[in-house]
């Protein structure tokens, strides 16, 4: 380590994805890593809970919280050739097999022995909670206190000074619910794709499915398979009301939900249905997080965030790794994080705060005048390698590999004229013939 090399005390909070990758390039840059995790195993959302929350919605703040989202069918919409970190590809098989789209049982074997063979296992304190992180003494200290807690509900709560702290709790957990015209009188049920499972509970059943991204038309297609009907809801401007398989609708935005139990449609019709299954999202949240506001959520915009990553009049020594969304999701945390662990050593400066504020002031008027929705703000649609190349040189890298460049290129041309029709799965598709 160069004399100009710092030796950071760093807590990590999570250890799914981004926690495990955060810890290995931290280490690799000599700083001191604590992980703190809640669960009994690594994963995150990665990790499959049968179980579901009290509250289908998710909005009882008194619930017992289910941390994971998966739904028993998954698997990835990614193809597992950029579902790897650079040196350390996704070979996961199962039963004897590289699939092109792994299941999350496959994904997590993945977790688990990527921290096995980087020795991230003995940095973790798992059944370990941070409830409350906050800036020792004042505002120019460098010191943080995270407050934790185990599973000992006996015990009182611990504290304990780090230098830094990297944000990795993930954000598949608090549902993001919308106000359907006329649902608090609807007679119907109502559940958010947070509590959904398996399809067998909706055998029979009348099902509108409310969203337009992957997870609303996989489940759909895991529906169909029991229900009666099932009638998919967009906001978006292109859809029109069509048939997409024997019993799977496709509909404009959802007009009004009678007491009777109906849900009308802006395109005119009208269905009696059983359930709302929203598909609609998810809430960042850091209630364990304190800074006087410095850091705020508004209609889920995490800022002011240099680069998504870190809060100017905190920087460096707070930061958000796996904000950024429509990306290669494993590569960009590994950038992310290894930006984060280079600037807390010392080996990539940041520009000064003012740049910063006025870098991301900027960001928001472009998202602004294109008219993005602050809800979008952390998409990387469309700029996505522009970014992780500037990530990766401003870690001492090189820009992206393009192989990369080109099986994500060819894979989303590939996917646009047949997703999301139901029954023209996008993961039928060779992948094979993207690879150079």
């Amino acid at each position: 380590m160069t004399m100009a090399q710092r030796s950071l005390k760093v807590a990590v909070i999570g250890a799914g994805t981004a926690g495990l990758v955060t810890a290995r390039e931290l280490q690799r840059e000599g700083h001191r890593v604590v992980i703190f995790e809640k669960a009994a195993e690594i994963g995150g959302t990665w990790k499959y809970n049968p179980e579901i929350e009290s509250d289908p919605l998710g909005i009882d703040p008194n619930r017992k919280i289910v941390h994971s989202s998966l739904y028993s069918s998954l698997r990835t919409n990614l193809p597992r050739h950029l579902m790897g970190f650079s040196d350390y590809p996704f070979n996961v098989k199962k039963n004897g097999e590289l699939n092109n789209f792994p299941g999350h049982e496959e994904v997590l074997k993945f977790l688990n022995n990527f921290a096995r063979d980087f020795g991230i296992f003995d940095l973790i304190r798992f059944n370990t909670e941070a409830v409350r992180i906050e800036r020792e003494n004042g505002e120019e200290n460098n010191q943080w206190i995270v407050e934790w807690r185990g599973n000992d509900d006996d015990e009182e709560n611990k504290t304990e000074v780090f230098e830094a702290v990297v944000i990795c709790n993930g954000h598949y957990t608090q549902p993001k619910v919308p106000q359907l015209p006329g649902i608090r009188n609807w007679a119907g049920k109502q559940i958010h794709s947070h509590n959904y499972r398996v399809p067998e509970p909706y055998g029979g059943q009348v099902v509108v499915v409310i969203g337009a991204g992957p997870s609303a038309y996989d489940i759909s297609q895991d529906l169909c398979k029991v229900a009666k009907q099932v009638h998919l809801s967009s906001r978006s401007n292109d859809v029109k009301i069509s048939k997409l398989s024997e019993n799977v609708w496709q509909h404009s935005e959802v007009e009004y939900c009678y007491e009777n139990g109906e849900v009308g449609f802006k395109d005119g019709a009208l269905v009696a249905a059983d359930i709302i299954l929203y598909c609609t999202g998810y809430k960042y949240e850091y209630p364990f997080l304190k800074t006087n506001g410095i850091v705020r959520v508004d209609d889920n915009r995490v800022g002011p965030l240099y680069k998504h990553i870190f809060p100017p009049q905190l920087a460096p020594r707070l930061s958000f790794i796996g904000i950024t969304f429509h990306a290669v999701i494993f590569l960009m945390i590994e950038l992310q994080a290894k930006w984060v662990a280079h600037v807390l050593s010392g080996k990539t400066n940041l520009p000064s705060q003012q740049q910063m504020l006025d870098d991301t002031e900027q960001h928001y008027r472009r998202l602004e005048a294109n008219g993005t929705p602050k809800h979008q703000s952390h998409s990387l649609r469309g700029i996505m390698f522009e970014y992780l190349d500037w990530l990766s040189i401003e870690a001492g890298g090189e820009a992206v590999d393009d192989n990369i460049k080109h099986i994500y290129e060819k894979y989303i041309e590939s996917i646009a004229s047949s997703y999301p029709w139901i029954g023209s799965s996008f993961r039928d598709l060779d992948i094979h013939k993207f690879i150079k």
